[in-house]
């Protein structure tokens, strides 16, 4: 049963208010579609990399070296395929109705001047003043 337009309302205010609250939590619900692509992902890497172990077992079985080496060439692009992010899925994009609002800078923190070395030369100044 579809939702009313009040209940359509409602739920996006709610929704932009647990965004506002915890946008952690919010971005992590909103992904559910990347988990699904990241599994398939998956699936096929694990599925390319037991094709490429039979092809390596086939290749020192019957001695032939280049089918060995295609075999371990198969399961290492498996391998990379299912561990790494795919490309062009980083989120919403702004202006899109699922973007994300600006995040807000960490409160109590503020953006340090000078260099990292000059950092560090404070920090053992006061160090050394403590003992």
């Amino acid at each position: 049963m579809p939702l009313s337009e009040h209940e359509q309302r409602l739920l996006e205010q709610m929704e932009r208010a647990l965004s506002a609250d915890d946008p952690k939590f919010a971005n992590a619900m909103r992904g559910s579609r990347h988990g699904r692509a990241a599994r398939r992902r998956l699936v096929i890497g694990v599925a390319a990399v037991v094709a490429g172990l039979v092809l390596l077992v086939a290749g020192v079985s019957t001695s032939q070296i280049w089918l060995g080496a295609g075999g371990f060439i198969v399961m290492l692009a498996g391998a990379i395929w299912a561990f790494s992010p795919a490309r062009g899925t980083g989120g919403p994009v702004d202006g899109q109705p699922g973007a994300a609002p600006p995040r807000p800078a960490r409160p109590g923190r503020a953006r340090r001047s000078g260099s990292f070395m000059n950092r560090m030369e404070q920090r053992w100044d006061r160090r050394r003043g403590q003992w």
